[in-house]
């Protein structure tokens, strides 16, 4: 991960995330952090994992159908 990434900032795509908006979460962190896709994918797992624990009531699916048809 690249200096100044990680959970400080990410949370500029949490309302994508907990939306299951892969794509429009992947975009915005790469334009919040200039990074790469790999290292914004990265930084978007490690949010999602804390949002999936600090707030499973916002998520309205399953983490396995979260993922469904999501290739990286």
């Amino acid at each position: 991960m690249g200096p100044g990434m990680g959970e400080m900032g990410a949370e500029v795509a949490d309302d994508a995330i907990v939306t299951g908006q892969i794509i429009l979460g992947l975009k915005t962190l790469r334009d919040h952090f200039g990074c790469s896709l790999h290292e914004a994918l990265n930084v978007y797992v490690a949010r999602y994992e804390v949002l999936r624990r600090e707030r499973p009531a916002d998520f309205t699916r399953s983490h396995e159908e979260y993922w469904t048809n999501f290739c990286s």
